[in-house]
């Protein structure tokens, strides 16, 4: 019953929240929002056998595909969208779905989280393969939409993990591994944008942040792979060069631009001290590690 779901219940320390002054109102949902990291450590483990799976999925060219609905379902998308420039991969590398389609993004589409069958044929839509993870997110951890999804997907043969921020949840018992992040009653009764949503995102940066370091999409500290789409972003991977390989600006302004604008592969000019065509020929070699290339 969703009454009876710890996100459905009324929080007692904000009872008279229609009475608190705009500061202390503040306050609650910062001291609220400061227990959410403390649940996630609980969960390390089953998060860290989903990354596993995820990885192994990129490295056999399958996908990370996240279904959600709502809340569930944009932090998703988000995730999914911020992978492209972050981690210079395909935006078929990294999905979201959302229950209602795009236009549910903006806009609540009634019903469309109630159907099981919706998931299926997005999913079937997407072509999905053995070799792709999918990952359910679900506050409640109720979902019909993420329910079929994870059904179906488990028929196909993928992977499949959910994200929930109830313990005992539904959608935990239709996926191999389950992570249950139990935030408990929200400030706002029943809003699970607020600490619900949080976890969510905060999962979320984990698994694909996790993955990525985990197929050579990072060295040191350092999103070598990301795109220079931008003058912000041009100025970002110049500074990671110089930071990479200590060298002067004017060095990697000259390499920068020799590497075509791949910061990977200028590190690896840099440090290896080769031409661009040896450089790349080590990162393919080494798969994409810039460790391995030198």
């Amino acid at each position: 019953m969703l009454d009876q779901l710890a996100t459905e219940r009324r929080n007692e320390q904000t009872m008279q929240l229609d009475e608190m002054t705009v500061e202390d109102v503040l306050r609650v949902m910062n001291a609220e929002d400061q227990t959410v990291a403390s649940v996630i450590r609980e969960q390390i483990p089953v998060i860290a056998e989903v990354v596993k799976h995820v990885i192994a999925s990129f490295k056999n060219g399958g996908r990370l595909i996240y279904i959600g609905a709502g809340t569930s379902g944009r932090l998703g998308i988000l995730d999914a969208a911020e992978c492209v420039p972050t981690f210079g991969v395909s935006p078929d590398m990294v999905v979201g779905l959302i229950a209602g389609g795009e236009r549910a993004l903006i806009k609540a589409v009634e019903g469309a989280e109630d159907s099981r069958t919706l998931a299926v044929d997005d999913l079937k839509g997407l072509q999905l393969e053995a070799r792709d993870t999918v990952i359910g997110i679900a506050a409640s951890g109720r979902t019909p939409y993420v329910i079929g999804g994870l059904d179906y997907a488990k028929e196909v043969g993928a992977v499949t993990a959910a994200i929930s921020c109830n313990t005992d949840a539904v959608i935990s018992g239709h996926a191999r591994y389950a992570i249950e992040v139990e935030t408990g009653p929200e400030v706002l009764t029943g809003s699970t944008r607020l600490k619900a949503g949080t976890a969510q995102k905060l999962v979320l940066n984990m698994v694909s942040t996790a993955a990525m370091i985990g197929v050579g999409k990072v060295y040191q500290n350092l999103m070598v792979d990301v795109q220079s789409t931008n003058e912000k972003l041009e100025i970002r991977a110049k500074r990671m060069i110089r930071e990479a390989t200590g060298v002067d600006a004017v060095t990697a302004e000259r390499v920068f631009h020799e590497a075509h604008g791949h910061v990977k592969t200028a590190i690896v000019m840099i440090l290896a001290n080769v031409p661009h065509a040896e450089a790349v020929e080590r990162l393919q070699q080494a798969n994409g590690f810039v460790r391995d290339a030198l």
